[in-house]
């Protein structure tokens, strides 16, 4: 039989980790809800088109992302899962098996909900299959795109949680070289340590060093406020830095924001706009290909 369409996979995700308080690893997921669907040998083997992943763990990948968006799920680290208090207590309300209109409102209304609410909304994607339905295929592929990319965001953003501060930074200045600042990666140096009054990598823009951007890489939770970036101006003074980059996984206060406007010299990399531009530019992440074939109606002239 076919493999099952994602929808039909997230009441076998949130039954098992409903039965696993702590959270279990994905692919003890991925199995328990196959059993569950009864998928053969046969069905566990077929591939994505791309040959990359297994479709049965693309489509369980994909009702755990609609249980996150529904504020159900939420991934404590790479490749383990855990429910929410909300997660739970929507399990326990709900007795098996969820409703058609359930699983239509899990898979189709969260859409347009960001996964960590800390940080910058992204663009809403479909509202509703119906909507969907009646998109041509090119508005279908470019929702998808967004989708993809909105679910890449996320995971950027849960590996950067993740990593250690020293590493972070390293990240950051990888991807300031990636985009073109520094004559060469050697250009861009690490210096974050303790009493490093708040400057964590210097960037010279030239090779003599004589004009330098200075950065501040923090992977924070809540949002930064004023006082860390008036912090950070007066680092920059204290280096007499004309320039300098404030870079966090979660967002800025509207007064923080403020201020870096009134002082100018400031530039704020919130996290949605990191992992937009790790994204751009291919840092922790791969791009690949989609052939879309279009008739080249000159071919076909006499």
């Amino acid at each position: 039989m076919p493999v099952p369409t994602y929808d039909q996979f997230i009441e076998p995700v949130l039954r098992y980790l409903a039965e696993h308080p702590d959270g279990a690893p994905a692919r003890d997921v991925h199995d328990a809800a196959a059993e569950v669907l009864k998928l053969s040998d046969a069905d566990r083997a077929e591939v994505l088109p791309s040959g990359r992943q297994r479709v049965y763990k693309n489509r369980a990948g994909w009702a755990h992302d609609r249980l996150k968006r529904a504020g159900f799920s939420r991934s404590l680290r790479r490749g383990h899962w855990q429910l929410t208090e909300q997660g739970h207590a929507f399990a326990s309300s709900h007795p098996a098996p969820l409703s058609v209109d359930t699983l239509e409102k899990i898979a189709t209304e969260s859409t347009d909900v960001p996964l960590r609410p800390a940080h910058e909304p992204t663009e809403p994607v479909a509202a509703s299959v119906a909507e969907s339905a009646k998109a041509s295929p090119d508005d279908r592929l470019e929702q998808a795109i967004t989708e993809l990319r909105q679910s890449v965001t996320v995971e950027l953003l849960d590996m950067l949680s993740q990593v250690s501060p020293e590493y972070f930074e390293t990240i950051v200045l990888d991807l300031l070289h990636k985009m073109g600042y520094g004559t060469s990666r050697a250009d861009l140096l690490r210096v974050g340590r303790s009493g490093d009054g708040g400057i964590d990598g210097v960037i010279s823009l030239d090779r003599l060093g004589l004009e330098k951007v200075y950065v501040q890489a923090k992977r924070w939770q809540g949002p930064v406020g004023r006082p860390d970036v008036q912090a950070f101006y007066g680092a920059l003074a204290g280096q007499r830095a004309n320039k300098g980059v404030f870079i966090t996984t979660s967002t800025f206060s509207q007064q923080a924001v403020d201020f870096a406007k009134s002082v100018e010299r400031i530039v704020l990399l919130g996290g949605s706009k990191l992992a937009e531009l790790m994204i751009e530019h291919e840092v922790g992440v791969s791009l690949r290909s989609v052939s879309v074939p279009k008739l080249d109606s000159d071919y076909f002239e006499e």
